[in-house]
């Protein structure tokens, strides 16, 4: 083992992660099964100049890492389960008021306080709509400990780059479990800076209209006036009830997302290339029980692959659609009661693919062998 590779839990490397993307703020409160996550970078955000500060609850840890971020610091936090629930308000002011943040949510079985040592991936429609009002998100989702670390430099630079929020999904096995992960050098990582204004400060607008949608962003302190606020807004942030200054808010946290969806959207595939009729589709830590049922499968001559869900949301059916014109069964394997098929089930035609669900919500997770006898069911 050379000396960039670590033997790291999931939780340790997002922490890792977090250092090279250049956060220097964590605000949380810890949460089972996402706590090592907090520890880890009260250890670490010292040593790089930055700040841990442990909150009452998770509802203040996100109103300090807002805070934290409209001061200049990239700044995340994480939590699980009943915590990303109660983040849920502060989410939706940190869309409106466009805060560049990270949220990593540690799944655990629910609702409520459900299951803190079990794994799950029933967060997933949660991480997209569970706040109220229009506004599109951005959601990615690990499936390994390298991935904890490469996804979390991505959320942070996602965050920056489109001034929005950003959940990173893993789960209870992802975080606890330990796997060698490849610690890269800071030259060798893209890390992306939010924008910052050019203008003279009596030019400046905090949420100007640009072609892009996503503006240049002052911080407090460095001489640009400006207001935040939940209300909807105007261009300098002060509420407004003028129709077409709302339309064009909401306008805008909807185009800065689809518009960008080709850079933002991210498929790894298994054997697609090969036009295989029967497909699996899964997220997170169920993809590597599916590519490991493709490899089975392979070795018996059946002509399958498979497709995980880096990013979640916005869901990628540009992509998807590609790969699914030789498909005729499409496997949805999800630790959950249907989550993700509901949303495939919208881009699909069924008149072509037949869906089929393969779904477990009992703790456990979803085994190679049972993606396997699945694929024979349809073969």
């Amino acid at each position: 083992m050379t000396d960039n590779v670590q033997l790291l839990q999931g939780n340790e490397a997002c922490a890792h992660g977090a250092i090279l993307a250049g956060v220097k703020f964590f605000g949380g409160y810890p949460i089972t099964p996402s706590t090592e996550i907090a520890e880890n970078l009260a250890r670490m955000l010292p040593t790089v100049g930055g700040t841990f500060m442990q909150m009452e609850d998770e509802i203040g840890s996100l109103a300090a890492v807002i805070g934290a971020a409209v001061s200049g610091a990239k700044s995340m936090t994480a939590t699980s389960g009943p915590g990303f629930s109660l983040m849920q308000e502060h989410i939706g002011y940190a869309y409106m008021a466009e805060v560049p943040c990270v949220i990593i949510d540690v799944q655990r079985g629910g609702p409520s306080t459900g299951l803190p040592t079990k794994v799950s991936q029933s967060d997933i429609m949660q991480a997209a709509y569970g706040t109220h009002g229009d506004y599109h998100s951005i959601v990615l989702s690990a499936s390994s400990c390298e991935e904890c670390l490469t996804l979390t430099i991505k959320a942070v630079n996602l965050a920056e780059k489109y001034r929005t929020p950003v959940v990173l999904l893993t789960d209870e096995v992802i975080g606890h479990m330990r796997e060698k992960v490849r610690i890269p050098s800071p030259d060798d990582i893209e890390v992306y800076d939010r924008i910052k204004p050019d203008v003279p400060p009596e030019w400046y607008r905090h949420f100007e209209i640009t072609p892009t949608f996503v503006g240049p962003m002052a911080s407090f302190g460095e001489g640009y006036r400006f207001n935040i606020t939940g209300l909807t807004h105007d261009q300098m942030g002060f509420p407004t009830a003028r129709p077409v200054e709302i339309k064009n808010k909401l306008d805008k946290l909807r185009k800065k997302i689809v518009q960008n969806k080709e850079e933002i959207c991210e498929i790894k595939t298994v054997y697609m290339d090969d036009e295989p009729n029967v497909a699996v589709i899964s997220t997170g830590i169920v993809s590597r029980a599916a590519n490991q049922a493709i490899k089975m499968a392979r070795q018996k001559r059946m002509k399958v692959g498979a497709m995980q869900l880096v990013t979640v949301w916005p869901f990628p059916d540009h992509i998807l659609k590609e790969y699914l014109k030789s498909v005729r069964h499409l496997v949805v394997a999800e630790l959950n009661q249907g989550q993700l098929i509901k949303e495939i089930e919208r881009y699909v035609d069924t008149r072509h693919t037949k869906i089929i669900p393969l779904q477990r919500y009992d703790s456990e997770l979803i085994t190679p062998q049972m993606i396997l006898d699945t694929i024979r069911e349809v073969k």
